[in-house]
């Protein structure tokens, strides 16, 4: 069984990951997938995700799927409006062709 779906890709700064991860959840989604991250943009370069004196300067991507690219923007346009203005980040979306295995999404 296989779904069509969008997924949202946040980049931002670490403190924030239980805020996000609460937004998401009260979005509706199932769940989301979070990784460390490092790269540079407008606000210079960030932390690579390699171990520091002070994990308050690194960055995580969250990942999430979503049923529809409604809820997607919705989640974004949450986060921008609450964090983007104090903190660094950046949001996107993807069509994801199909997932797979679908039966827990």
């Amino acid at each position: 069984m296989t779904k069509q779906a969008s997924k949202l890709v946040i980049v931002t700064e670490k403190l924030l990951l239980n805020k996000i991860a609460k937004i998401i959840d009260e979005a509706g989604a199932t769940g989301y997938t979070v990784v460390d991250a490092g790269g540079k943009g407008s606000r210079n370069v960030r932390s690579s995700g390699q171990p520091s004196v002070s994990d308050t300067h690194s960055n995580i991507k969250f990942e999430v799927l979503t049923p529809t690219r409604e809820m997607a923007v919705k989640i974004s346009d949450e986060v921008a409006a609450q964090f983007f203005d104090d903190y660094s980040g950046i949001a996107y979306l993807c069509d994801v062709m199909e997932v797979l295995h679908a039966h827990k999404f």
